[in-house]
């Protein structure tokens, strides 16, 4: 039943599902929805009846009984439970699936650091361990994370705008921010995410499509030709606008290809 009435979602125009977690996110956006129909088909009735039998015409004294009936009781009650359902039986289950369950172990890690106005991806190297970072190396043009590359850092990359992603395996990002409060999205993949300044906030997820299979999905419609971006949905400066980035879905062997690939650019620096 749950998906059933869930499956009002795939009316509304939302993006293609590319998440392992988002069909619970559409279910429950679809019954919000319904909530909110028949909430507003609640209080307009409610508001007609009022309108006209609580009228001066209708009521030419002052009734100081008033009403009587526990109807609005009971739909005030009607309403909780709903909610009850809404928060116990969907969102805490599946803000779980995405902040607070354990991850397997077959998991890749990934930091993310926002600034004004661009997203900085953080991969660890073969050692599979995140390097040090230093404040006093930032450099915007050479280093704008202050990567540390001695020890753990040595094999290290680092790409500005540009997210690589396995197929079919879960991924935790790092999210966190140097400057001001940024917001990391990727619609596709049912995430949204505040990056706070201070903070390095873990949540994870599971891409389902490459972007070889969803550009396919897409053709015909008005995305046809974009693939997955990153955008920010939180204001953020004066080129807000402009703060976006893009995801590359591929298979296992071709995300490796790339690290490799990306791996020997720092050799020969």
């Amino acid at each position: 039943m749950i998906e059933y009435f869930g499956n009002l979602s795939q009316y509304l125009g939302l993006p293609i599902n590319s998440a392992s977690h988002g069909l619970m996110i559409d279910n429950m956006i679809g019954w919000v929805h319904w909530l909110m129909l028949l909430l507003f088909v609640g209080w307009g009735i409610y508001l007609i009846i009022a309108v006209f039998k609580f009228s001066e015409k209708a009521n030419p004294k002052a009734d100081y009984h008033g009403v009587q009936s526990h109807y609005s009781k009971y739909a005030e009650y009607g309403v909780i439970i709903f909610e009850a359902f809404l928060l116990i039986g969907l969102s805490i289950p599946l803000y779980s699936q995405i902040k607070t369950a354990l991850p397997n172990d077959n998991v890749y890690h990934i930091r993310v650091i926002s600034q004004q106005f661009a997203w900085n991806i953080h991969y660890p190297g073969e050692d599979g361990t995140f390097g040090n970072t230093d404040i006093n190396l930032v450099d915007e043009e050479s280093n704008p994370i202050g990567l540390v590359r001695d020890g753990n850092g040595a094999d290290d990359i680092v790409t500005i705008n540009q997210m690589h992603l396995p197929v079919n395996k879960q991924v935790m990002i790092h999210l966190s921010s140097k400057d001001v409060i940024h917001s990391f999205g990727i619609p596709e993949m049912r995430i949204k995410q505040d990056a706070i300044p201070g903070m390095t906030i873990p949540f994870f997820f599971t891409p389902t499509m490459t972007s070889a299979e969803f550009l396919d999905e897409i053709k015909g419609s008005a995305r046809e030709g974009k693939g997955y971006e990153i955008a920010c949905a939180q204001l953020c400066g004066n080129s807000h606008y402009r703060m976006r980035g893009f995801v590359t879905v591929e298979s296992e062997d071709e995300f490796n290809a790339w690290l490799e690939e990306e791996a020997e650019y720092i050799e020969d620096d």
